[in-house]
């Protein structure tokens, strides 16, 4: 927006389980699979702070709506119907955010400074971690093993 923009690393697990962080926002977790799940590292802003990204969109909170069927939750109250077997059924916690000031994100863009490609919650959501940087990447036709990590001028 005219405020500036916020993501999420979504294929960064982190060395704590849902379960951890469900004993430290003091909630009862019993679904062991879920308790199993990994939080993820989301980005360098507000590392101590909670963000859910979710399927379907629902009314918790603090809720961002992403699309039409994604949101992007910082409230408790998601965890709690988590917790209760309520919550959205494709859901990805991650510790943190990336943030970018108005238009900074657009003028990295432009200068080259990321490759882009349409969000693909299948992705997200449905492949393992190591697997999500890969996939996006066969979305453009790339293998990432053939990029390289220097740059240089004709």
């Amino acid at each position: 927006s005219e405020k500036g923009a916020i993501g999420l690393v979504v294929n960064k697990p982190i060395d704590v389980s849902l379960g951890n962080l469900f004993e430290q926002v003091d909630i009862a977790l019993q679904d062991e699979a879920l308790r199993m799940e990994s939080v993820h590292f989301g980005g360098p802003v507000l590392v101590d702070r909670g963000f859910v990204l979710h399927q379907p969109l629902a009314d918790w909170n603090s809720t961002l709506k992403v699309n039409e069927n994604t949101g992007l939750t910082t409230s408790k109250d998601i965890l709690e119907a988590m917790a209760a077997g309520k919550g959205p059924g494709r859901v990805l916690v991650t510790l943190g955010y990336a943030g970018w000031a108005p238009g900074q994100l657009e003028d990295e863009i432009k200068r080259n400074g990321w490759l882009s490609v349409a969000a693909s919650t299948d992705i997200i959501f449905d492949l393992p971690a190591e697997q999500r940087l890969g996939a996006a990447m066969a979305l453009l036709g790339l293998n990432y093993g053939n990029l390289s990590d220097v740059a240089g001028h004709a």
